[in-house]
């Protein structure tokens, strides 16, 4: 799997993320790393990172994790976000990254082949520059099978 071409491919698929200015920074076996940059048009009343950008930010990078554990299979699946939780933990100021992770890939997507159908959660961990956390989120995916 080329993980770099993925990467450059999903930096410009979503069109809201393009507004918000997220860098898709890696991309690997159920990896997804997206980068919220510090910009005036990002920030909220307090002058921290707005909820909502936040929020673009982790379901981004659990999309990116999500697509890199099911990339081969791209062609033949449908997937959409089914429902999502964020805890704000910390004050979130700057650029921040947003780490999504997928685990057990072979088993969801042998489930998949046998009931045509899957849901599972992408945890997202987003941390500041000094590595503090700001913020959890977790993400429901469904996926079904088109092909």
């Amino acid at each position: 799997m080329d993980y770099e071409a993925l990467r450059a491919g999903l930096s410009q698929a979503v069109p809201f993320n393009v507004h918000l200015g997220l860098e898709v920074a890696e991309v690997g076996p159920g990896l997804g790393v997206v980068v919220l940059p510090e910009g005036d048009h990002l920030v909220n009343h307090v002058g921290s990172q707005h909820a909502g950008a936040l929020f673009g930010a982790g379901e981004a990078a659990s999309g990116a994790a999500f697509i890199s554990a099911f990339a081969e299979r791209l062609a033949e699946i449908r997937p959409l976000a089914k429902a999502a939780s964020i805890d704000y933990t910390k004050i979130a100021r700057g650029p921040i990254t947003a780490t999504g992770r997928l685990d057990g890939a072979e088993e969801l997507l042998a489930r998949l082949d046998t009931d045509g159908t899957v849901e599972f959660p992408v945890h997202v961990e987003m941390t500041d520059g000094e590595g503090n956390v700001v913020a959890n989120m977790t993400v429901d995916w469904h996926v079904r099978k088109t092909a």
